[in-house]
């Protein structure tokens, strides 16, 4: 058996990749991040809603803001089965039609006729490159609809991505505000002697980290305007018996807070 490599291998390349991101984050982004809080609060305690939407793996940053535990009603994920279900990889509902119709034109109109939204609403649209066709189309439509759009997504790596959209426009284009995930181009973050490409991407765990930093910030503005939400919460934090009412309470409210969609 060969001896483990030194602390410079490719551990030690990625967890310093994954530093220097969050770094960044708090560096450059906060003051965005409290701005799209404070508008996303402003949202929930008008009773209407934060639209959620990603496509591909931003997926995983969708069901991040909720539902989680450690999250709390106010926020609607949205999730377009076709264009997230990856585990097929090949075959029926395999990932080249995945990627094929995220590129798919005019599919915002068709999205947004399902619900009964209103200028109150926002939206925050996920995407790493900033630059596939459906997401923009979510959110040009989403303006066109009133509603205040949020765009997370990596500002490196959309710069050296091309739009799909017809319009030529970028995510970042389109949004009213941009919070930058701070994941560097190509999104892979660690580079192995002898071979060609990088591996390990960075926008899971930033993303993320943006996300948690907005659920934050949205829950204490709503602590403090006597609106607290609805957590999710573990039983290790308040007991079996009041995590467990807690967690039908959230469901419930947020029951309640989406049928506004459906009128």
């Amino acid at each position: 058996m060969s001896a483990e490599r030194p602390p410079d291998d490719v551990l030690a390349q990625y967890l310093k990749a994954v530093r220097a991101a969050l770094d960044a984050i708090e560096a450059t982004q906060l003051p965005a991040v409290r701005q799209a809080a404070a508008r996303f609060a402003d949202t929930i305690v008008a009773g209407r809603l934060v639209h959620v939407f990603g496509t591909g793996h931003s997926r995983m940053a969708v069901e991040e803001m909720f539902p989680r535990y450690g999250s709390f009603p106010g926020f609607h994920p949205i999730v377009e089965l076709s264009m997230t279900f990856h585990n097929a990889v090949v075959g029926a509902n395999g990932q080249r039609q995945a990627m094929f119709l995220e590129n798919v034109q005019g599919f915002g109109p068709v999205l947004w006729r399902n619900f009964a939204t209103a200028p109150e609403d926002c939206l925050l649209a996920i995407s790493t490159s900033g630059c596939n066709a459906v997401t923009i189309d979510v959110a040009l439509e989403a303006k066109r609809l009133g509603m205040y759009v949020v765009a997370l997504t990596s500002s490196a790596h959309a710069a050296v991505s091309s739009s799909k959209h017809e319009s030529g426009q970028k995510l970042s284009d389109v949004a009213d505000l941009v919070l930058d995930q701070c994941a560097p181009a190509g999104d892979s973050a660690v580079w192995i002697d002898g071979l060609e490409t990088p591996v390990a991407p960075l926008s899971s765990v930033t993303g993320c980290a943006v996300i948690n930093l907005v659920k934050a910030d949205v829950a204490r503005r709503l602590t403090e305007a006597g609106a607290p939400p609805k957590v999710l919460t573990a039983a290790c934090h308040l007991g079996a018996a009041r995590a467990g009412t807690l967690f039908e309470a959230t469901y419930d409210e947020y029951r309640r807070r989406v049928g506004v969609l459906y009128r």
